[in-house]
């Protein structure tokens, strides 16, 4: 059963450029293992040494956050759409 997983810019050093990717997985866990599978420099990038997800990587499930559903059990079906949603930090924080 396929989904499509959309890869934010900041991975995709670590997916060959890739954007889009297709895998089988019935799971939001097993989309991580197929993707750190399939693009070794992206394990660590997603969940910590202990494999829980990195507190600042959110993952959605068609637009459902996963955290509030059931996080790394979370079911994905034939069609659904995983996004890997990274916060970035930055900016200036001088005074004006």
């Amino acid at each position: 059963m396929a989904v499509e997983v959309r890869i934010p810019t900041v991975f995709r050093k670590f997916t060959d450029g890739q954007s889009l990717v297709e895998l089988d997985a019935g799971t939001v866990g097993r989309v991580i293992e197929e993707l750190e599978s399939r693009y070794p420099e992206l394990k660590g990038q997603i969940r910590t040494g202990e494999g829980q997800l990195h507190r600042f990587v959110n993952i959605y499930v068609n637009d459902e956050d996963s955290r509030y559903l059931e996080k790394l059990e979370t079911k994905v079906s034939e069609g659904d759409t995983v996004s890997l949603l990274p916060s970035v930090a930055g900016g200036d924080d001088s005074p004006r």
